[in-house]
């Protein structure tokens, strides 16, 4: 039997960092110690305004006096005008409030298939989606995912999603058969290594679904809400999907997601088939308001596109010195990627060690995310750390050449 006294109360799920945060301001976290660190995981994208930023403050604390939560059995002002505000920016008519990003894509995954079956075609269920890429952790979307490490032990693969390599023109139109429902992707693959799906292949996949009948779904989770210089990432391309998930950002660090459709697309999800108790809560709303309220406003982008050609720049000539620590910077706007040479986690140790928090990601990358408020003074301040600490690597890495 197992002493109680020496089982942690946590779930062992986490190899988590050896660092305790006691409070945020801006771009910086500071710990019990009372030290700073440069926040350039942004809680994996989430913290778009940063920490503590003033009018989410004020958002919240305004509406945690008046209401908190009621259910969806009763209609939510707050989620009426958030709704809106998306749909005016967006190519959506229809939206669905959710906690997080996997029930965002849950909620697009379902309202795929149940617009075949209103359609006639109960067959067409399937979804096609692209090897690396991360769409949460439920039974649905670790199946969408595909991987490997995330699919082990938790039982048979839930059916009804069909992979193909990444960007893969010939594999793709080769998995479109009768009984597909729908493409899914990210603009951006923020866990699968920052890999950006050029602007013509979405264009691409844009017409196939068109041709075929499918809709196209795009996961902007981490992508979305101004992280790569637009509203959305898929903007860039000039393509609107069908449906999209969205959250992270959206909530500024506040538990919220959202699946966008167009009416057509939605028009299967109709009263009673499916629903969520927190979802659209008023706390929630009002802070997601608050979000739009800064990032629509004018110039917000700009700045955010700014910051963005610092850090390319910065980290463009990093690499041109240091080819035997980095190799590629990948990614959009502020999700940005150093593709390594060296073990991506001896640079996330070394950025810990400048106090840079970054995040690690698939094929031997690091995620940079700043907030969305990052001045380019503070990008500055950022990339002098960060080639302070792959110059680090590259001495302790003498057995390839340096530029």
């Amino acid at each position: 039997m197992t002493d109680a006294k020496t089982v942690k109360p946590l779930y062992d799920t986490y190899n988590r960092a050896a660092l305790r945060f006691e409070r945020g301001d801006g771009i910086w976290l500071v710990t019990e110690d009372g030290e700073r660190y440069l926040d350039f995981a942004a809680g994996i994208a989430v913290n778009s305004l940063g920490h503590s930023h003033p009018h989410l403050v004020e958002t919240l604390k305004a509406q945690a006096e008046k209401l908190w939560h009621v259910s969806n059995i009763y209609q939510v002002p707050g989620q009426e005008k958030l709704a809106q505000r998306l749909i005016d920016n967006t190519f959506a008519d229809k939206v669905f409030f959710t906690n997080s990003g996997a029930e965002a894509l849950e909620c697009a995954i379902k309202t795929a298939r149940r617009y075949h079956y209103a359609n006639g075609h109960p067959e067409r269920f399937h979804i096609i989606t692209f090897e690396g890429a991360f769409h949460g952790r439920t039974i649905a979307t670790i199946a969408a995912g595909g991987q490997a490490k995330y699919l082990e032990g938790f039982g048979p693969k839930a059916p009804g999603f069909d992979q193909v390599p990444f960007g893969d023109e010939a594999a793709l139109r080769a998995a479109i058969t009768p009984e597909t429902a729908a493409i899914l992707l990210e603009p951006v693959q923020g866990e699968g290594g920052l890999r950006a799906f050029p602007d013509d292949f979405l264009r691409l996949v844009r017409r196939l679904c068109d041709e075929n009948g499918l809709l196209l779904i795009f996961d902007e989770v981490q992508s979305g809400v101004g992280r790569t210089g637009r509203f959305f990432a898929h903007e860039w391309a000039g393509v609107t999907p069908d449906i999209m998930a969205i959250a992270k950002g959206i909530g500024g660090g506040f538990p919220l997601g959202a699946c966008l459709a167009t009416a057509e697309a939605a028009k299967g999800m109709v009263a009673g088939t499916h629903g969520s108790t927190y979802g659209g809560n008023p706390l929630a709303m009002a802070v997601g308001n608050a979000v739009l309220d800064v990032v629509l406003e004018e110039g917000f982008l700009d700045n955010v596109n700014a910051v963005a050609l610092v850090f390319k720049q910065g980290l463009a000539s990093i690499i041109d010195r240091y080819p035997n620590v980095v190799s590629e910077v990948r990614g959009r706007g502020l999700l940005i990627g150093l593709k390594c040479v060296v073990p991506n986690t001896s640079l996330v140790q070394a950025l810990y060690d400048e106090h840079v928090l970054c995040v690690g990601a698939g094929d031997n990358v690091v995620r940079l995310l700043p907030p969305l408020i990052t001045t380019p003074e503070e990008a500055r301040e950022g990339l002098k750390r960060i080639e302070a600490a792959v110059e680090r690597l590259a001495i302790a890495n003498p057995t390839s050449k340096t530029a």
